[in-house]
């Protein structure tokens, strides 16, 4: 919509067979992302948070219920399962994996009030004074706010 890069991190940190970027290699695919004029970045990694965080002009912080979280996790991933989906590096998320330790569904709801905690104090922050961040907490918001964003860009 914006015309400019997007960039999953999930694109940068996972390698084939789901084999976990090296901390320094991730870094440096990040800082050359965040380097350029331009970019939206799709991702939640805290490993570069400050890196992107620095450059950001806009947050877009989707501050969900855990409800609608878990049900976009399994909605998400049982679509990607039925469909094979090839996500980064070949990867694909498989029931085996979706009933594992490392799954993405857990991983959410282990991590839901430990995200909204570090976000809320993220936004206040004076080291990011320099972001407008935009708070969202419904799916509907956050359909209204692109809708604003989509009418801006057409005026240009």
């Amino acid at each position: 919509m914006l015309s400019i890069p997007h960039i999953e991190l999930d694109a940068l940190f996972w390698g084939p067979e789901w084999t976990e970027c090296e901390p320094q290699t991730f870094r440096d695919r990040v800082l050359r992302v965040v380097d350029a004029d331009s970019w939206v970045i799709d991702g939640n990694y805290g490993k570069v948070r400050d890196l992107v965080l620095a450059r950001a002009q806009v947050l877009v912080w989707l501050d969900y219920s855990v409800s609608v979280i878990f049900w976009r996790l399994v909605t998400r991933t049982v679509v990607r399962i039925a469909g094979r989906t090839e996500l980064w590096s070949g990867n694909r998320e498989s029931i085996g994996k979706t009933l594992s330790r490392d799954s993405i569904i857990l991983w959410g709801l282990r991590t839901y009030r430990r995200h909204r905690i570090q976000y809320r104090a993220l936004t206040a922050d004076m080291r990011f004074a320099h972001m407008q961040v935009v708070h969202l907490r419904t799916p509907v918001a956050a359909t209204r706010w692109l809708a604003t964003v989509q009418k801006d860009m057409r005026g240009r």
